[in-house]
């Protein structure tokens, strides 16, 4: 299971172990391992968003792998301006 909010983001495991994820990412379900390498990627060598490297890592693992489809629901926090650092957009 994963949990998020606008500071953290965690994975809590079948024996209810609660860890923080590598690279702050979190990837679950049969194409997860797919979809996390494609993001660790894109957020390595672009400057793309979230929700586009997102979008391109489930695209990926829907490619790779034959139990996970391309039919996406994308869930976004918002983050309050207050939490962002100086200069940084939403």
């Amino acid at each position: 299971m994963a949990v998020a909010d606008e500071t953290a983001s965690l994975i809590i495991t079948g024996n209810g172990d609660v860890l923080q994820p590598e690279h702050d990412l979190i990837a679950i379900g049969s194409g997860g391992n797919y979809a996390q390498a494609a993001a660790i990627a894109l957020l390595e060598n672009t400057e793309l968003d979230a929700r586009t490297i997102a979008e391109k890592a489930l695209n990926i693992a829907g490619d790779i792998c034959v139990f996970t489809n391309h039919h996406h629901t994308i869930e976004e926090l918002e983050i309050p301006q207050a939490m962002l650092p100086q200069g940084a957009s939403a």
